[in-house]
């Protein structure tokens, strides 16, 4: 009989974040079992009254304790505390695992593409997936726009047949959160939360970004309780109500759009008067606005959500100014502040740069934590300020933000590490050989 314990997964179709939670058990070799609510009005009402009254997927369970969501699951992992629940945390010794050639932190696009130029520059990359396996692309349900697929992909298929494309170039993916590096040692030395310790020639930072919160009052009780940074993951679960998207860049757009097939009416809120996402969105949420399906409200913040774990949001206090921006005028009397009825709300207001790990490396950072580069013309363009780190993909890119540029930056950081390894072996050959003629 087996000594693991009985983990459950209650998931739902379209769910990136319960793709993830799955392949984080996948990835501890830990048994699960998944209920699908799709469909199932009696399971989803088992996981709902079991999640002490959360209605989003997934939720998942130990033992019968309740962990909570992706978001939950994945702080727990990044704290050793899931480990530990799992009965397979490590003993808490800081000997080091092994020392690899190369280290790539994050399974987004840039960390995967890195990984398959890296794998074929026999480089032998380690690749730790991080708190997000996949990255971002896992959320988007239809990659139109990616090279090579006429039809368009979802996300999640591309970031799995690019793991599949790294690992048999000969990249190790493993489950695990960096956090930090030690450059002032030779080979670096990369800790993890769980508290294995890798050295490596040369790191590459494709650790990705997260998404943003507003900070405002409801926040943080009603997560997962309507309010959600996931469109795809979680609007199914509030079909038929009003829902507001908050935002007003590509994310935004796209979640508006989704939403549609749920929602009585999806809002948009916009604290500006122009939207920042591309043309190709904006020309797509206008076809559901002249449908009926979507209202824009521009020069609207969103100030706090309101309603309950137990009944979820009841309705929003929203704030207007014609000039935008209302929140910064709360004094002026042309801001109108009032009470807007809606079910569920959804945040895509950008990201933030998983950049934390790498603070005290010298490696230098924005103010937001976006990684400074060489960039420029000819080779070295992925390199920072410290010589064998290396940055590839929205940890750099702040504007941009494409998966395909992400994937050109990936290979250009595989082909700068590659060259800055292979510059790192020569010297060191050159040294043996200066060492052996003096001891001659």
């Amino acid at each position: 009989m087996s000594d693991q314990p009985h983990v459950e997964i209650y998931t739902k179709d379209d769910c990136p974040y319960c793709e993830k939670a799955k392949d984080l058990f996948d990835s501890k070799e830990i048994e699960y079992e998944t209920y699908n609510v799709t469909g199932d009005d009696d399971l989803f009402e088992e996981m709902v009254d079991r999640a002490e009254g959360r209605k989003t997927a997934p939720e998942v369970f130990i033992d019968d304790e309740l962990i909570g969501g992706w978001d939950d699951t994945s702080a727990l992992n990044e704290t050793g505390e899931l480990d530990e629940k799992l009965g397979i945390a490590s003993d808490g010794t800081t000997d080091v695992v092994e020392h690899r050639t190369l280290i790539i932190a994050g399974t987004g696009i840039a960390g995967l593409t890195a990984a398959i130029y890296a794998g074929r520059g026999d480089n032998d990359p380690l690749v730790i997936e991080g708190d997000e396996p996949g990255g971002q692309l896992t959320l988007t349900t239809d990659v139109a726009n990616y090279p090579g697929f006429p039809e368009g992909i979802g996300g999640p298929e591309l970031v799995n047949n690019m793991k599949e494309q790294a690992r048999q170039f000969g990249a190790e993916l493993k489950n695990g959160i960096i956090d930090r590096v030690d450059a002032d040692t030779t080979p670096f030395r990369v800790e993890l939360t769980n508290g294995d310790v890798y050295t490596a020639d040369a790191v590459i930072a494709a650790s990705g970004a997260s998404a943003r919160t507003l900070g405002i009052p409801g926040e943080d009780e009603l997560m997962g309780y309507g309010l959600s940074t996931c469109a795809t993951c979680d609007g199914a679960f509030f079909r038929g109500e009003d829902m507001l998207v908050v935002g007003g860049g590509d994310a935004a757009m796209e979640e508006a759009s989704f939403l549609t097939k749920f929602a009585d009416t999806v809002y948009i809120a916009h604290r500006r008067e122009e939207f920042r996402a591309e043309q190709y969105w904006v020309d797509r949420v206008h076809e559901h606005v002249e449908e009926g399906n979507i209202e824009i409200m521009k020069n609207t913040e969103l100030l706090e959500v309101h309603g309950s774990e137990a009944d979820g949001v009841d309705y929003v206090t929203l704030a207007h100014n014609d000039q935008g921006h209302p929140s910064d005028r709360l004094a002026d009397p042309e801001t109108d502040q009032f009470e807007f009825d809606v079910g569920a709300v959804f945040l895509a207001i950008g990201h933030t740069p998983n950049t934390d790990y790498l603070e005290g490396t010298g490696v230098t950072m924005d103010d937001e934590g976006y990684l400074r580069t060489q960039g420029g013309d000819g080779g070295g363009q992925t390199e920072t300020d410290v010589p064998g780190i290396f940055g590839a993909g929205d940890v750099v890119d702040y504007h941009y933000q494409q998966a395909v540029t992400a994937a050109g930056m990936g290979s250009k950081a595989a082909l700068d590490a590659d060259e800055y390894l292979e510059d790192l072996e020569r010297a060191e050959s050159a040294s043996e050989t200066e060492a052996a003629a003096a001891d001659d």
